[in-house]
């Protein structure tokens, strides 16, 4: 069983699409593998609980509430990373802790968290692709019984789906990560209330909205959406087959005694860092199109790589590994609870983890 979008941005968009901030694929992971003592061949043969195993409320239930938990510690990273990316050079922040200690110095906690409500939406989506995810991967298995081909078109499949939903909020929860006091980050700034003070919880957001429609129409709302699809659905691809690599490695490394979850909590955060590093250019071209109002991608890299050179294309990498790593680890110890409190009654008793 694979689980897609905890955690953003990820990223953790990220992957999945979802907790980008953490991305979708975070929630593919491979489940329990069995505890045998015999050869380390039998060590790496993964058991995999199907769709067709789970209690759907109880997964879709628990499965949300983790999530929630999972984006609210990595949120503050996924907004530190876009505004990173959005920067000019290091016109303002000079790297990951600076940028955070200056948004709390400014704005206080509830800076690190602006346009989270605005992103929770995105909970939607996430159950969308873990639907997608799973039934896509059991269409395949009836062409194809390799782990890797099931996982790959599954990921893509339920990345398409996700995105489609994911970017339009994406985009106004982006917008109001830019807002700061002071200084304008984004193409659009919340206007402050007649006595002066800022509008808050959702009349930014309403506030954004219109700006946006006023500015783009509703196209507006997909703007980057081409660029999200060429940054999650490789990122879910590549995440996959690393994970499988780093556990197989691990499994020869760690004594037979060792449980499994420790090599998979490892592996999941060295394939999410892998991931983030090969999809991090694209993840920033789509940031700066999404909040900057570009039109095409080929020439925001063209006048990314013109004023900043190859190192503008990994700004905010660090604050998106630092985000994917928690998350990642979360998601393949807590998921190991989740998918057995969500395994069907009947099958309990037949499994043996």
């Amino acid at each position: 069983m694979t689980l897609s979008g905890f955690g953003h941005h990820g990223s953790c968009r990220g992957h999945l699409p979802w907790l980008r901030r953490v991305p979708p694929s975070f929630w593919e992971f491979t489940i329990n593998r069995p505890r045998s003592v015999g050869a380390m061949e039998d060590k790496r043969n993964i058991q995999i609980i199907e769709w067709e195993h789970l209690d759907k409320k109880k997964f879709y239930v628990f499965g949300v509430a983790m999530t929630m938990m999972i984006r609210v510690s990595v949120y503050p990273f996924t907004l530190i990373r876009t505004r990173l990316q959005v920067q000019k050079g290091k016109s303002l922040y000079h790297g990951t802790f600076d940028a955070f200690v200056k948004i709390l110095r400014a704005d206080g906690v509830t800076g690190l968290y602006r346009g989270f409500l605005v992103n929770t939406f995105t909970l939607i989506s996430g159950q969308c692709y873990v639907t997608t995810y799973e039934l896509t991967r059991k269409f395949v298995a009836d062409y194809s019984q390799s782990n890797t081909v099931k996982s790959l078109v599954a990921g893509g499949s339920a990345s398409l789906v996700a995105q489609s939903i994911t970017v339009p909020i994406d985009v106004v929860s982006q917008h109001l990560m830019m807002q700061r006091k002071g200084e304008r980050m984004g193409r659009f700034q919340v206007r402050a209330s007649p006595e002066g003070r800022g509008v808050v919880a959702f009349g930014q957001t309403k506030d954004i909205i219109k700006q946006i429609l006023r500015a783009d129409g509703l196209r507006g709302f997909y703007r980057g959406y081409v660029a999200s699809l060429l940054t999650y659905i490789p990122n879910s691809a590549v995440w996959w087959p690393f994970y499988h690599f780093y556990a197989e490695q691990l499994s020869y490394l760690c004594p037979k005694e060792c449980p499994h979850i420790v090599f998979q909590a490892v592996s999941g955060p060295l394939a999410a860092a892998t991931a983030s590093i090969l999809t991090n250019p694209m993840d920033v071209i789509r940031t700066r199109v999404q909040v900057e109002g570009k039109s095409s991608i080929i020439l925001t890299f063209r006048q990314l790589m013109a004023e900043e050179g190859p190192w503008g294309l990994m700004k905010g990498l660090s604050a998106r590994i630092i985000s994917a790593t928690p998350s990642t680890i979360v998601i393949v110890v807590g998921y190991e609870s989740l998918k057995k409190l969500s395994l069907r009654p009947e099958l309990v008793d037949s499994r043996h983890w």
